[in-house]
């Protein structure tokens, strides 16, 4: 099985904490749609003995395409690639697009989940982030949204500065009250040459706190499993049969397409990705040509990538396959440099594989990092 992700590079205005790429001109919109559609046929060949299982549109702001858009772009995957019958296909979506004319016509469409970019039910917040929406327009979507699809998954955002802890339940709690399957979660952080980091550095916005965004998280877990969700991924909460088959799929290493600027790709044995410029990207497409670069992975990158996503997951690191993918040296290294973090509760051995403990997941990445193999062939 494999996946296709399909980036759409277009946002109204800069939110202050995106380092994604993406423009706010819509003025080469119809020309980038025209090569989505041919980088889509020139690469068709590539997973050629795959079945697509997921289609994926991210952003930037998918919502800013018409559903004839969409459609073409999700026809020209038929046409092209060997899909499963009824395959998962994932529009994200911000509520100030999601008008209740745009939601009938995505759900005529062939969309079966959407994406919802709430990030925060407060004003202040929306208005910190730089968010397109506000706290009306993310209300009233999500009532329309959810008489007109069943799965349906909305983010938000944790560690905001000036947020309290109840006012995080608070949001939480509204996100619950619709009854949704899927919530996911992200910890606000600072990345560089971003308008929050000018903003932070500068002292207009206070600084991010580590403590007070592993406390939101914490408290996050707790009421979500009360509700029947599991976090079945460090970011993403699910009730059960929910759970994004796009994102368990790349967090267990399965093979993915990424289409249109910017956008990443997997193979198994290579990785890939494509010119963070638009121009660039239109131009080379135009010529048949793809506008991307690639790097061949080692045994020992497959290694480290295979330690980060599995410990951020409830399927955590088979100790099996290390032995069997990697050989005996690696299990071993693992096993040693293991032990301080299972002494401190932070990791655990159950079923012959290496998990994290309630305490130590949102410690994962760092966890992670500190057990990859360095400078081996």
């Amino acid at each position: 099985m494999a996946g296709i992700y399909i980036h759409i590079p277009f946002c109204k205005q800069a939110c202050h904490y995106c380092d994604f790429h993406f423009s706010t001109s819509l003025k080469k919109k119809d020309e980038l749609i025209e090569c989505l559609v041919r980088e889509l046929e020139l690469r068709k060949n590539e997973l050629q003995n795959h079945s697509i299982e997921t289609i994926y549109f991210g952003g930037g702001t998918p919502s800013l395409l018409t559903r004839d858009e969409i459609e073409l772009l999700i026809n020209t995957v038929y046409k092209n690639y060997t899909t499963i019958e009824n395959p998962e296909i994932t529009l994200e979506a911000n509520p100030d697009d999601l008008s209740n004319d745009v939601i009938i016509q995505l759900s005529k469409s062939p969309v079966n989940r959407i994406s919802i970019g709430v990030q925060s039910f407060f004003e202040r917040d929306l208005k910190l982030m730089n968010r397109a929406h506000n706290t009306k327009e993310a209300l009233e979507c999500l009532e329309i949204a959810t008489q007109y699809f069943d799965n349906i998954s909305i983010d938000l955002i944790y560690g905001i500065p000036g947020l309290s802890n109840e006012e995080w339940i608070e949001n939480i709690e509204t996100a619950l009250s619709f009854n949704v399957p899927h919530i996911s979660c992200y910890a606000l952080t600072v990345e560089p040459k971003t308008a929050l980091e000018t903003f932070i550095k500068k002292g207009i916005i206070d600084n991010v706190d580590d403590d007070l965004a592993q406390e939101q998280f914490n408290i996050l877990v707790d009421k979500l499993e009360v509700s029947g969700f599991s976090n079945y991924e460090l970011s993403n909460f699910g009730k059960p049969h929910y759970f994004s088959r796009n994102n368990s799929a790349y967090w267990q290493g399965e093979l993915y397409l990424g289409i249109g600027p910017s956008a990443h790709s997997f193979n198994g044995d290579q990785r890939s990705w494509n010119v963070s410029n638009n121009t660039k990207y239109i131009k080379t497409i135009q010529k048949n040509e793809l506008p991307s670069e690639s790097e061949i992975l080692t045994k020992t990158d497959k290694f480290n990538e295979y330690i980060m996503t599995g410990l951020r997951t409830i399927w955590g690191v088979s100790l099996k396959k290390v032995e069997n993918d990697f050989g005996g040296n690696y299990k071993k290294q693992l096993l040693q440099q293991s032990e301080i973090y299972i002494k401190e509760h932070l990791l655990y051995i159950e079923d012959d594989k290496l998990l994290t403990t309630k305490k130590g997941k949102f410690l994962s990445d760092g966890i992670a990092s500190n057990l990859f193999k360095i400078n081996l062939s």
